[in-house]
């Protein structure tokens, strides 16, 4: 096959097995595309790019092939460029969501390359929201994928069809040599993920909406990863006779021209394993986490406790980071904070703001506590409430004149009121209830639930206040009696599965995820409207 213009009959072959249906063309033989499936398991790199790169198809033929394939044109992008105005044509965010590439514009025209030109949806809801006339033409799946990953690294200067293909085409495996760990910090600093992930036996990988996406690189060895945490830690004085000790380790640094890092290291299968999640130099506002204005209210109250559940990578850090802000930048007074380890850091503004790194600054969190009294603190920041101590400490903090904000594991917002008491013994547990009920105000849960169109994420959130009618019942012990009284709606309490189901109403999730997410499926089904048999 040669050019666009013949097909050639083929058998049946199940959809979307490009292997089967190029041997059936005899574009390939079966040995060929046994032996692209072998490398392939060795490799990162889709079935296209292996099969041009291992010399069995070449580039034309198989865009020939496509073209017959779907019955539409084809281009070649490993040999155009597009300039930086045409791709703005369209959103980024269409533009991953459809995988689409805008190719040209004439006459009112867009040619938009597609993976797959007979979606004749997203081409009507293109033409219809742009007013423009779409011409759809082939692009494969292996270089849209190069371009995409262009477009989210390098974002500036339009698409140059050399560096596609470099991208499409590189296979670092037959180098065997692993990246450096600047470049990839600096990949995940251009990138949208939230993580890295740098594991044994895999290619390093990056989270993005909390899925797992490894890199087109050779996977990592015992020795890669023990390079990479020994240069990490460098110049941390002794942080690695540390790791050597305890086989865990947090630390959070700051890489000039890059970003700052939170780093874990921890030991698997007797190796080496490292997680990096960015951290964003500017402060985050309210508006832009998604979080109601309310809440200003709460963290600029003099005293009292704050509480911020949900489970990891749910953003808790993040909130506390923002009422820092908040407090930092409105109210004259002193701000001591523990954490482990310091994320963000905080300048002063209007306060005084004192950040204690636990194995730093101070050995622990319950000593961290003990000492805080001789500090003058206004208002105390505990990255995470872990024991019984820290908590016996906090809440009579916050019953007696300091505002007291923390992070806590628990699967709900009420949960916590329980979790707090049930690690006294049973003579203490009045007096925790009591202080509980008297220094309690707000009490939030997150969820960062991947968006509709799966480029991001959005934040759900549960509200429970303390009130008169709450703190009784906290006092009289009817813990079981908040959750089931609150739950129908009332002004102290908004359930998680509310916000779930308005976020679905919004067309900002599907209706899956939020059901995944809630707390209460039945009564998310009965917000929804919609009931699963």
């Amino acid at each position: 096959m040669t050019d666009g213009s013949t097909s050639t009959k083929r058998k049946p072959t199940p959809k979307g097995l490009l292997g089967e249906e190029l041997v059936s063309s005899k574009l390939i033989t079966r040995d060929q595309l046994n032996q692209a499936l072998t490398r392939r398991s060795q490799v990162d790199m889709p079935l296209g790019s292996l099969l041009i790169k291992m010399g069995f198809v070449s580039t034309d033929d198989m865009l020939n092939f496509l073209s017959n394939r779907f019955g539409v044109p084809y281009v070649n992008i490993f040999k155009k460029n597009i300039p930086q105005d045409i791709i703005n044509l369209i959103p980024l965010e269409k533009i991953k969501q459809y995988k689409i590439l805008p190719i040209s514009y004439k006459n009112k025209t867009l040619t938009l390359g597609m993976v797959s030109p007979q979606d004749f949806m997203t081409i009507s809801d293109l033409e219809f929201t742009m007013g423009l006339k779409i011409k759809p033409v082939v692009i494969p799946f292996f270089m849209m994928e190069a371009a995409l990953n262009l477009l989210t690294s390098s974002f500036e200067d339009g698409i140059s069809g050399e560096t596609v293909k470099n991208i499409a085409l590189e296979d670092k495996s037959e180098t065997q040599t692993s990246p450096k760990i600047e470049a990839l910090l600096s990949y995940l600093a251009k990138t949208e993920a939230s993580d890295m992930l740098l594991t044994v036996g895999v290619p390093p990988s990056i989270k993005v909406s909390n899925q797992v996406k490894r890199l087109a690189t050779v996977s990592l060895t015992p020795a890669d990863c023990e390079l990479y945490a020994r240069e990490l830690l460098a110049n941390r004085d002794d942080d690695w006779e540390k790791f050597l000790q305890t086989n865990d380790l947090d630390i959070a640094t700051t890489y000039p021209n890059l970003g700052r890092f939170r780093i874990n290291f921890y030991r698997q299968r007797h190796s080496i394993s490292i997680t990096i999640r960015r951290l964003h130099d500017r402060l985050p506002t309210l508006k832009e986490l998604r979080l109601p204005e309310w809440i200003r209210d709460y963290a600029l109250k003099p005293q009292g406790l704050i509480l911020v559940s949900g489970p990891a990578g749910h953003g808790k850090s993040t909130t506390l980071c923002a009422m820092i802000d908040i407090i930092n930048t409105t109210r004259r007074c002193n701000i001591i904070t523990l954490e482990d380890p310091i994320e963000y850091l905080h300048k002063h503004k209007k306060s005084n703001i004192n950040q204690r790194e636990i194995g730093r600054d101070t050995a622990s969190f319950e000593k961290g506590m003990r000492a805080v009294f001789r500090q003058s603190p206004d208002v105390i920041v505990i990255g995470e409430l872990r024991d019984k101590e820290s908590f016996e400490i906090a809440l009579r903090a916050a019953r007696t004149g300091s505002l007291v904000i923390s992070t806590m594991n628990a699967a709900n917002s009420t949960a916590v009121i329980r979790i707090i008491v049930n690690m006294f013994q049973e003579s203490q547990q009045n007096l925790i209830t009591m202080l509980l009920a008297d220094s309690l105000l707000l009490s939030l849960t997150q969820r960062l639930v991947p968006t509709k169109d799966q480029t991001g994420q959005v934040l759900a959130l549960e509200r429970f206040t303390n009130s008169n009618r709450i703190s009784n019942l906290i006092r009289e012990g009817k813990l079981h009696q908040i959750r089931a009284q609150m739950e129908t709606g009332c002004e102290e309490f908004t359930p998680l599965d509310l916000s779930l189901a308005e976020l679905y109403k919004e067309g900002k999730i599907d209706f899956e995820d939020g059901l995944m997410y809630s707390v209460n499926k039945q009564l998310y089904q009965d917000i929804t409207g919609i009931s699963i048999d």
